[in-house]
């Protein structure tokens, strides 16, 4: 088996963390992905991101909305100042925190729904999270005072309130020049994220792209950084380990994603996340 070149990166054992980065010289980050979604407020500097095949361009003030379990890297000019304000939150504090309405985390779902991952606010929006990011900077630095954690969750809340909004009139992606991707590469992506437990072997994505399957393993992994067998097994275990905490049993987490061999399914499992199925269906969490 091929040696994988992406993993899980960074931690979050309370709700949500916010950082604010400015560093030089930043050495080039391998492709990875988190048990958590990741807000990127782009300040400064020369900077994009590669995120599931496709290729974003960013400029100061544009928003990257990195949804649970995307494979993505940043790429940097190491020799620019490169300054950004990173949110990490908990999924299951954005769904349960609007009981009986849309769930705050709708930018990170109309994301995913877009395959689409760049917001470039202007005007009033810009301003608008400029302000509500550096209130939530100032409201974690009183954490330790009477109402800190309250008054924090509050100026998240309403952060996450106004990129929901955005979200759902945001146009970014019919802009020109904010990002690339190959549209047969897109498809097969696609397909393999909807469909992880048909046949997913490099002949059958080929012949759904209309292209030969050497171009298509080459294409797929200059644009990916990865082959199409790893990028498959790494969503069929991440998928298989999400039905195992919504309390599936291993053998059908398993199949639901692909795996025909159940034993074939724990060993690759054991060797990806270090616990076993039954371990996480009994309420292991995935190590980090």
């Amino acid at each position: 088996m091929e040696a994988q070149n992406y993993q899980r990166r960074g931690y979050l054992k309370e709700p949500f963390r916010l950082f604010h980065l400015r560093d030089i010289g930043v050495e080039e980050m391998e492709y990875h992905y988190h048990e958590f979604h990741k807000a990127v407020f782009f300040l400064a500097g020369s900077a994009g991101y590669l995120i599931e095949g496709r290729s974003y361009f960013l400029q100061p003030g544009d928003v990257l909305l990195v949804g649970r379990h995307l494979i993505h890297k940043p790429v940097i000019d190491p020799s620019r100042p490169y300054e950004r304000v990173v949110l990490y939150l908990d999924p299951d504090l954005l769904d349960g925190a609007m009981e009986g309405e849309e769930s705050l985390g709708l930018c990170f779902r109309l994301a995913r729904q877009r395959h689409f991952a760049l917001m470039r606010p202007s005007g009033e929006d810009r301003q608008a999270l400029t302000e509500l990011v550096g209130r939530l900077e100032d409201a974690l630095a009183e954490r330790g005072e009477f109402g800190g954690e309250l008054l924090a969750r509050s100026c998240l809340f309403q952060l996450l309130i106004r990129l929901g909004r955005m979200a759902l009139r945001d146009t970014t992606d019919q802009r020109e020049g904010v990002s690339r991707s190959d549209p047969k590469i897109s498809q097969a992506l696609d397909y393999i994220n909807g469909n992880l437990a048909a046949d997913l072997s490099v002949d059958t994505l080929a012949a759904l792209c209309y292209t030969s399957k050497y171009h298509f393993m080459r294409r797929f992994r200059a644009l990916t950084g990865y082959s199409v067998h790893q990028y498959v097994s790494e969503k069929r275990l991440l998928a298989a380990a999400g039905l195992l905490r919504q309390g599936a049993s291993a053998q059908e987490a398993g199949l639901r994603c692909g795996f025909q061999d159940y034993s074939a399914f724990q060993r690759a499992f054991k060797r990806q996340f270090g616990v076993t199925p039954r371990q996480v269906r009994g309420g292991s969490a995935l190590p980090v």
